[in-house]
């Protein structure tokens, strides 16, 4: 059964209207692809793959791209390279701290495999810890499950919560995972749209935040289990923010945009701890960098245009989040531990009592 997002709930974020599916694919051309990995035997997994594709045809038709290391204790791969060309030319992959290599290999196997006509191949694999719920010292996700969310990608309406590369994550101590949402802003330039998709692995229960309500104080480990996920002072946590638009940006501005993403992130309650890695990129598919050798013509937003892009990523990261929350169910995993999902009724309990929700005029910020 499909779980609601938070707008089914009642539950409005910011100011700014969302794309038809309030999903990342509201950018035209980006797809994407899941394969989920959960099984009880010779261990337990609790795991998978997310695959982004920017657009058809990405291997030879760049799209110019940049990234932000919030806090940087997690692993993002070809941000070297990214940071010295400013070019996206492959799917990105999304999945856990121990399978980086095997989400890397596929994607370099499928250019291979496909006489992909590049000198050489270094991808966009980002990676947060799933060890709590799933046994990731056995390396169970392997080339050819990542390749099945290459495969999977697909336009329309993308899964969230227990799925893909989001299967075994958790979001201030409740079930977190995969989340996606939209804006469209309005700017001195034109109408733009920017998508997020986030694998939240993050934070702890006293600081969500819901709408400016302080949802994970009023539901407490005593009222919703945390199985000990929080107790460790510094927890394993993570989360990871890809952000698309087709907006005409240059990699500089796609620099600046991913660096907003923080800020939805801290509206949710995110503050970067010492042991998070919060890594965020963004790309725009409105330029096509022509590859090998092809001569492209550029464009780009002037500055001024660039605030409502801001306010839009921030806002479209921070309703992804919450996404992930509201879409996740009860996962029992590794060790017999226990994640709990965010109850939707003491949400909706909580945000009525501080004026906020469905049927109080206020519905979000």
């Amino acid at each position: 059964m499909t779980r609601p997002r938070l707008r089914d709930l009642g539950i409005v974020i910011g100011r700014h209207p969302t794309g038809p599916l309030n999903a990342i694919t509201d950018i035209e051309g980006v797809r994407i692809g899941h394969a989920t990995l959960v099984r009880e035997s010779p261990t337990v997994v609790r795991t998978g793959v997310t695959a982004i594709w920017p657009r058809d045809g990405i291997w030879d038709d760049y799209c110019f791209a940049g990234f932000h290391s919030f806090n940087g204790f997690g692993e993002m791969t070809g941000t070297i390279w990214l940071a010295e060309q400013g070019l996206l030319g492959a799917p990105i992959g999304l999945t856990n701290t121990y399978a980086i290599g095997a989400a890397h290999e596929a994607i370099c196997r499928y250019a291979v495999d496909r006489g992909i006509p590049q000198a050489f191949h270094l991808p966009v694999v980002a990676e947060t810890w799933d060890g709590w719920l799933s046994d990731a010292e056995t390396f169970p996700v392997t080339v050819d499950l990542a390749r099945e969310a290459i495969d999977a990608a697909k336009p329309g309406p993308v899964a969230e919560g227990n799925v893909g590369g989001g299967t075994g994550m958790i979001t201030h101590e409740f079930k977190g995972g995969i989340g996606t949402a939209s804006r469209e802003v309005e700017t001195p330039a034109g109408r733009y749209r920017v998508g997020a998709l986030v694998q939240s692995n993050y934070g702890r229960r006293y600081s969500l935040t819901v709408a400016g309500v302080p949802v994970g104080e009023a539901i407490g480990p005593d009222r919703v289990p945390s199985d000990g996920f929080g107790a460790s002072t510094d927890p394993k946590s993570s989360i990871i923010v890809v952000l698309a638009t087709d907006a005409p940006l240059i990699p500089i501005q796609c620099q600046r945009l991913a660096r907003r993403a923080t800020v939805g992130l801290a509206r949710v309650g995110g503050i970067g701890n010492n042991g998070s890695g919060d890594i965020f990129l963004a790309f725009s598919t409105a330029n096509h960098v022509r590859q090998p050798d092809k001569a492209s013509e550029v464009r780009t937003l002037q500055l001024e245009a660039m605030t409502e892009l801001f306010e839009g990523a921030a806002e479209a990261t921070e309703e992804a989040i919450l996404n992930a929350l509201v879409a996740a169910e009860t996962m029992t995993g590794y060790k017999g531990r226990v994640v709990h999902a965010l109850p939707h009724d003491l949400l909706l309990e909580t945000m009525a009592r501080y004026g906020r929700g469905p049927g109080t005029g206020r519905a979000g910020r």
